[in-house]
């Protein structure tokens, strides 16, 4: 009899294991989403001040005209904060499938945030060494995307 109820024990302590494991998983995709959203918003931001033609105001820092007035700073005659912005959606959109079970979209998302982080390792770097200068929006952006690293890497480990 005891040994029915130690059965039941572990299969019931295991249910809930896996319980509390997807709420989790999912929760770390909505996080994403919702960085994803915020740097939406900062991308967007910048690619209006560029194609208005306005500066943008640096309160943090001090080189956000030289960063954004860089030839660095468009691709093919569009500001990089605009495919900043496409990828920030395209994150938002994969990330929000995701935390809804989507394996696909979950793999798809590791696969963008990989790139994001490297065109923001190579961004940085620019900043740094070529420009030395750093803009505040360019900074947010990059602690952004590495949050999205660390969750898709987060992720990762729980599968």
């Amino acid at each position: 009899m005891s040994a029915i109820r130690s059965d039941n024990l572990q299969e019931h302590r295991a249910g809930a294991h896996e319980d509390e494991t997807q709420p989790r998983i999912s929760r770390l995709y909505t996080l994403a989403a919702v960085l994803s959203l915020a740097g939406l918003a900062d991308a967007v931001y910048l690619t209006v001040e560029h194609l208005t033609g306005r500066s943008v105001r640096c309160t943090v820092t001090s080189g956000c005209s030289e960063v954004l007035g860089s030839a660095y700073a468009v691709i093919a005659g569009y500001p990089l904060a605009l495919f900043g912005a496409l990828a920030y959606f395209t994150a938002f959109s994969l990330a929000t499938l995701a935390a809804f079970g989507s394996q696909r979209a979950g793999n798809f998302l590791a696969v963008l945030v990989a790139l994001m982080f490297a065109m923001t390792l190579w961004l940085l770097y620019l900043q740094a060494f070529i420009l030395e200068a750093y803009c505040q929006y360019c900074l947010l952006s990059a602690a952004i995307t590495s949050l999205l690293v660390v969750i898709v890497i987060a992720r990762r480990a729980t599968k």
